[in-house]
């Protein structure tokens, strides 16, 4: 069965930036409070020029995923009971009001001490997102690249994806965004290495490092390689899906191929079995998944180095 977005979106928002579960009480409320004295004062910085209003809305988001990251449990909670026909969040709307509603709908799921807790991350969530709207409409741009925080990888965030132990990338036939038909076997082999980008429409981070990946595209065609993007909200040819996706991908001026297939296929079971967006695969062209899979947006220099390192070893893979 395929998953609602909602619950695609709360979900790989929360293991996303759980690094680790805090073991008590008090050290949460310690790193709450320092955390809400950052946000404030951020909160009252006004940026003069581009380059201090990315630094600013990249600091923001940091703060915004410290406050999934100190209380990671609870708000799994609070996505685990999210209501699955709830639709995707709209264009405009304010992500921390979308929290309050989802925390006020599950509200018996919790005590009166936890609800607090969630209630008031909430309410900073949405004053931050307030704060990014104002950035972004004063100074355009500032907030397209996500920062260093935003990327995490797997073996510094102690998790380990079902699919690591895996050699071969599943295969599958499906069709681009246009309609045309595609499969991993003509893919694979016609390329010396094919970097697999999964991400979904309305993850910042996902949509951030686009850019970064159409340039990565445009260097790989000179060493006989290519980008692939399978958006998971798009699996089983969902259209509206699909037209949201290809809106995003010209608005950002993405030439490189995006695919779906069956969420029931192999490799629709492998995309379902993710625990973190972005994730990057990087495969040879024996269709061999090279090392472990970038977790979190290639744009931070350590993700970028791994990157790039996978790839020359997918092509040398290829040469055998």
């Amino acid at each position: 069965m395929k998953k609602s977005k909602i619950l695609t979106i709360l979900m790989v928002l929360v293991l996303m930036f759980s690094l680790v579960a805090c073991s008590t009480t008090k050290n949460n409320d310690k790193s709450q409070s320092n955390n809400t004295a950052d946000i404030s004062n951020l909160m009252e910085s006004e940026p003069s020029n581009l380059d201090d209003a990315t630094a600013l809305y990249q600091k923001l988001m940091q703060k915004e995923n410290e406050i999934f990251t100190s209380n990671s449990q609870l708000w799994e909670k609070v996505f685990m009971s999210a209501n699955k026909d709830t639709p995707m969040i709209e264009d405009g709307t304010n992500y921390g009001d979308f929290l309050l509603n989802t925390i006020e709908n599950g509200k018996d799921k919790f005590t009166a001490d936890e609800l607090k807790i969630l209630k008031d991350g909430a309410n900073q969530i949405k004053e931050i997102e307030g704060k990014l709207t104002i950035l972004e409409q004063k100074y355009p741009g500032c907030g397209s690249k996500p920062s260093e925080g935003d990327s995490i990888d797997a073996e510094s965030a102690g998790m380990v994806s079902d699919n690591s132990e895996l050699t071969k990338f599943p295969s599958f036939k499906g069709k681009d965004l246009d309609g045309n038909d595609v499969n991993s076997d003509d893919i694979f082999s016609s390329n010396n290495v094919t970097v697999i980008n999964f991400w979904f429409t309305t993850c910042n981070p996902c949509v951030g490092e686009l850019g970064d990946l159409e340039k990565l595209n445009k260097e790989l065609a000179e060493k006989g390689g290519t980008v692939i993007g399978i958006n998971s909200f798009t699996l089983d040819g969902d259209k509206t899906a699909i037209s949201e996706a290809k809106d995003v991908l010209t608005k950002k001026g993405i030439t490189y191929k995006n695919i779906w297939f069956d969420s029931n296929s192999e490799a629709g079971k492998f995309a379902s079995g993710l625990y973190s967006y972005p994730t990057t695969y990087v495969v040879d062209k024996n269709g061999n998944i090279v090392g472990q899979p970038i977790v979190g947006a290639i744009t931070s220099s350590s993700q970028a180095q791994q990157l790039n390192k996978l790839i020359d070893e997918a092509i040398e893979n290829s040469k055998k």
